[in-house]
């Protein structure tokens, strides 16, 4: 059985990790039978009504023979007793994907693989209709805005249970990593991934300031980065591993390696964890990202979008901080739309600072109100023209214009010129691709380090 959870927190407390790694926990001690890796899935980053980081979680239990209603009784139990329910943004849902379910879409693979194969890879036997359904779904949770009649009416025809608190809302997150998982059994490496180990306080100490020392933080940082990143943000001096709410998390460990992972949680030193949880993840992956060719005339808001066009006005600095600049499309898209580096990505507007009208750039955000909120930009050409009114030969003074449309002159040495000098410049910045650092960074954007380590060093900035 595949079992899908989400929205049990809310912004004053909770985490529907803890959720998961608690009910993972659980069925293990209890023998109901083995449990996979859990998946969080990181689901649409712009939609207004999420709590933090607006993840959703899954996992995978081969359930003993008969025991199949008493785990759903216990997931519905702890989602009852742990979730925010009394706090007015926190509708819960859960998604059952029974092993009959499973059998009927994974029909023509070896049953046995079906329903053992937590983590194996089956090869690429062709996707029947089902699979094909979740997966638009998944990525349909990731890109775009989803009713929860979306939802019902695909767990409808599929035939899945589920159970949900309040409006149920959660039903399409759990939905949504359910999904994920599914398409991971049948091709682990069908999506890019990586992982994340938490750690969770012990429940006397939630709500109050977390132990963590900070020096051995910056040890393990050092010993594991770049198999772990976005543990610490080194230009800003800051640690980024622990959250700043009232949650059940003590910090998260992101990286490529399960094994870099264990290496920097063993060289923390913190208060004691009540447990502590691997996950594979969407995180760091880019996923929510649309191109401009998917977004042929139109733009969406709450949508994230990758797109070309070229710098149409000089970098402005507005009140808080903020840097904004005017954007002219590329013929796909028609139109001009505004690009913003908001003060919390602190030296990435220095990067935006820098442009001039005419540079060809290629910018990474969410949308919304005609404004792409920036977390990277590729600068594909540099404009290095800078137009002067044209220099005397005799005198070497710069010539004043002559009335429009008709050229330069020197009133002193009576010598003309028709048009503006152009002069080659230096430019002060790179072209290449630049990013938002780790203390501003989305869970679902894509460290460039990543692609570094991807073989892809040309021309890429990272923010370290």
């Amino acid at each position: 059985m595949i079992i899908g959870v989400d929205d049990t927190d809310s912004r004053a407390g909770m985490c529907t990790t803890y959720l998961c790694a608690v009910l993972v926990d659980e069925l293990k001690q209890r023998g109901y039978g083995d449990v996979s890796t859990p998946r969080l899935v990181r689901l649409n980053p712009c939609i207004p009504f999420k709590t933090r980081g607006n993840g959703a979680v899954s996992f995978e239990i081969r359930i003993a023979m008969g025991k199949e209603e008493q785990v759903k009784e216990l997931v519905k139990a702890r989602v009852r007793e742990l979730s925010e329910v009394h706090e007015e943004d926190t509708n819960p849902g859960v998604v059952f994907i029974d092993d009959s379910a499973l059998r009927a879409m994974f029909r023509g693979d070896s049953d046995e693989k079906a329903l053992t194969g937590l983590a194996g890879s089956w090869g690429r036997a062709p996707q029947n209709e089902c699979i094909v359904k979740l997966k638009t779904f998944y990525e349909t949770t990731v890109r775009d805005v989803l009713a929860i009649e979306d939802a019902y009416a695909l767990i409808s025809e599929l035939h899945f249970d589920y159970f949900g608190l309040k409006k149920k809302r959660g039903i399409i997150g759990a939905l949504a990593a359910a999904s994920f998982l599914v398409v991971q059994k049948r091709e682990p490496t069908f999506y890019d991934f990586t992982y994340e180990l938490m750690a969770y306080r012990e429940k006397e100490r939630w709500g109050t300031v977390r132990l963590i020392d900070e020096a051995s933080v910056w040890k393990a940082d050092a010993a594991t980065y770049p198999l772990t990143w976005d543990t610490v943000d080194l230009a800003n001096k800051k640690l980024v591993l622990a959250p700043h709410s009232p949650c059940p998390v003590l910090f998260g460990i992101r990286g490529e390696s399960v094994d870099a992972l264990y290496k920097a949680y063993k060289l923390i030193r913190a208060e004691p964890a009540e447990l502590e949880m691997v996950f594979v993840t969407n995180q760091g992956t880019d996923f929510h990202l649309i191109t401009g060719e998917e977004a042929v005339g139109t733009l969406h808001d709450y949508h994230s979008y990758i797109l070309d066009g070229v710098v149409d006005s000089e970098p402005r600095t507005i009140e808080g901080g903020h840097v904004v600049f005017a954007l002219s499309l590329s013929e796909e898209i028609l139109g001009c739309i505004e690009c913003i580096a908001y003060e919390p990505t602190k030296g990435f507007r220095d990067y935006i600072r820098k442009l001039w009208v005419g540079d060809e750039v290629t910018v990474y955000g969410s949308f919304k109100n005609r404004t792409i909120n920036l977390e990277k930009i590729a600068l594909r050409k540099l404009n290095v023209e800078v137009q002067r009114n044209p220099i005397c030969d005799k005198c070497g003074k710069s010539m004043e214009s002559a009335g429009r449309s008709q050229g330069y002159r020197c009133k002193r040495c009576k010598t003309y010129r028709s048009e503006k000098e152009v002069l080659i410049v230096d430019r002060e910045i790179e072209e290449g691709l630049y990013e938002a650092p780790p203390v501003a960074r989305r869970h679902i954007a894509k460290p460039l380090i990543r692609a570094c380590m991807e073989g892809g060093t040309n021309h890429l900035h990272p923010s370290r």
